[in-house]
């Protein structure tokens, strides 16, 4: 079956508008003990005039009704507000600033991102007086970052576990690594649930205790350290950037179903992480259950996204009044687990439903196989069991929104060994970077391995004839065609399942996905956390 060619050319136009975009203005010096704020109404800025001048005079930007003299440099992507927050230092430079305001109303974090493809090339070219309007939202870019040190890997289809590990232990992977500049949410996976409902931390050293280099041992009170500070101070430096607290995971997934099943349940589940969102200083929960298995537990699962939905926005009404704090899911790409749920109840008590169209293909099968393919093969279906544009017809079918459906991409690959190719016997999975038969994307493709790409799957992977080593994974171009299908169809964005597995630089899918999906979201994320146990979160981290 040949594509269409929609799926071929859409996203290589895409790409090459989002190569065509300037990479920075010059930046412009200001006079000294000036200080400029610029407050992102709606996390719009609108009618902006640049005027960059070859001479390195001071530019004019309008924002709103009010006019100021301020520096600007302007980067590829734009991610919202901070590209235009900018304050003077005292030495005739300026760089972006802390941002230490909050928004004035709830619509600065309503997520809405735009479905207009074309507004992907709205910063193609500047001229001297070039009129520029940022809208009040964009695509999502999120990033799952573990805490763990020996968990499971989320499987979008098939129940398998998996044991390594990862985050700041296995992978060495901390925060501070996290392309904070290129991505919109930071999911941290996983809290723990225990018996009785209460929202746990899985791992409190990771979590609240570890000390970095720049961590004090004398600081007084009772403060946070951890992944939990330096997410924190993530947030502080870059505004667009929100945080959510992931709970469960395949590793706890058994624990929902009783927890949910009682409304003393739901209530202690939903009060718990909302304690740990307010203690840890985050924007929303991402609730991770790996799944309902039947409509009794489907209907529970509704009852508690609607108690953790009133249980936020309680929160929000006593301490951060007009902001609105996320909730969202890891969904399933099955047939056989989405189906089971009520999407059309869940719906309206969600920001968005991270789909996980990963885990297609694996040792679970007797076949080779893609295990993230956009599309199913007519000519060859025993490399395509499972397919990305089924499970999004379906969610879209069922009255999900497009922009609330955000694409997960995986940032790792599954092996087969001794096979001849894709849908094809094999026999062992091999080794892996850290669990046999899964190669994190920074280690692919394997020496002596040559990177391969289906056009009718749009999937890429590699293929050791002489091994007869077959790993399917994403790479840059299967990235990009992943990137023209959110845009296409109009979706919310993408998620990457996790960060320890991408490449640094040009090489990143994370950065690729940025830059061709277009502007991301630029929603104001909260810093202010009065009810926070912790004296350094409660006091907004000063010196950070």
């Amino acid at each position: 079956m040949q594509p269409s060619p929609l799926r071929l050319v859409a996203p290589f136009l895409l790409l090459s508008t989002a190569l065509a975009r300037p990479t920075l203005l010059s930046r412009i010096d200001l006079g000294p003990e000036e200080e400029v704020e610029v407050l992102c109404q709606d996390t719009t800025v609108t009618e902006t005039v640049w005027l960059p001048s070859p001479s390195g005079a001071s530019s004019a930007e309008k924002v709103g009704e009010e006019e100021t003299e301020i520096a600007t440099s302007f980067e590829e992507g734009e991610d919202g507000c901070e590209d235009v927050l900018e304050e003077n230092t005292g030495d005739g430079t300026s760089e972006v600033g802390d941002g230490s305001f909050e928004p004035p109303n709830a619509s600065e974090a309503v997520e809405s991102p735009q479905q207009n493809a074309n507004q992907t090339s709205a910063t193609s070219s500047f001229s001297n007086a070039t009129v520029k309007t940022i809208p009040p939202s964009g695509y999502r870019n999120a990033l799952y970052f573990t805490n763990w040190y020996v968990s499971c890997l989320l499987s979008g289809v098939v129940l398998i576990r998996a044991d390594y590990s990862r985050g700041i232990y296995g992978a060495d992977y901390q925060p501070q690594e996290l392309p904070a500049d290129k991505i919109t949410h930071v999911l941290y996976a996983f809290a723990d649930i225990a018996s009785d409902g209460e929202v746990v931390s899985s791992d409190a050293y990771s979590d609240l205790e570890k000390h970095y280099p720049t961590d004090s041992w004398n600081d007084q009170g009772n403060n946070a350290y951890g992944c939990v500070k330096q997410l924190y101070i993530l947030k502080k430096k870059h505004r667009h950037m929100k945080t959510l607290l992931s709970i469960g995971g395949w590793t706890y997934s058994s624990k929902f179903a009783p927890v949910a099943a009682t409304e003393a349940g739901r209530q202690r589940f939903c009060s718990s992480a909302v304690q740990l969102l307010k203690d840890w200083g985050f924007d929303g929960l991402d609730i991770d259950w790996e799944y309902p298995v039947n409509s009794a537990q489907a209907q529970d699962y509704v009852l508690l996204l609607r108690t953790c939905r009133q249980a936020l926005d309680a929160y929000a009404a006593e301490h951060a009044p007009g902001y609105h704090f996320l909730l969202t899911i890891a969904a399933a790409a099955g047939p056989q687990n989405y189906n089971t749920m009520d999407l059309a109840a869940m719906d309206p008590l969600l920001d968005a439903w991270h789909l996980m169209a990963y885990d297609y293909a694996g040792s679970w099968d007797s076949t080779s196989g893609h295990q993230s393919n956009l599309y199913a093969s007519a000519d060859n279906p025993a490399s395509t069991k499972f397919s990305t544009e089924k499970a999004v017809h379906d969610y879209l079918a069922r009255g999900v929104p497009a922009h609330k459906l955000v694409l997960g991409l995986p940032l790792y690959g599954r092996a087969f060994e001794a096979t001849t190719g894709l849908g094809q016997p094999y026999s062992g999975i091999g080794e892996g970077s850290i669990q046999n038969g899964v190669w994190l994307y920074k280690d692919l493709p394997r020496p002596g391995a040559a990177e391969m790409y289906d056009d009718v799957a749009m999937a890429s992977y590699s293929f050791d004839a002489q091994k007869g080593e077959l790993i399917s994974y994403d790479t840059a171009r299967s990235a990009v065609a992943k990137a023209g299908y959110v845009v296409n169809k109009g979706l919310g964005g993408a998620v990457f399942w996790e960060a320890s597995g991408d490449k640094t630089g040009e090489d990143s899918l994370v950065a690729t996905v940025k830059g061709a999906m277009g502007k991301l979201d630029g929603s104001v994320n909260l810093l202010s956390f009065p009810a926070s146990r912790y004296d350094n979160i409660k006091a907004g981290m000063p010196g950070a």
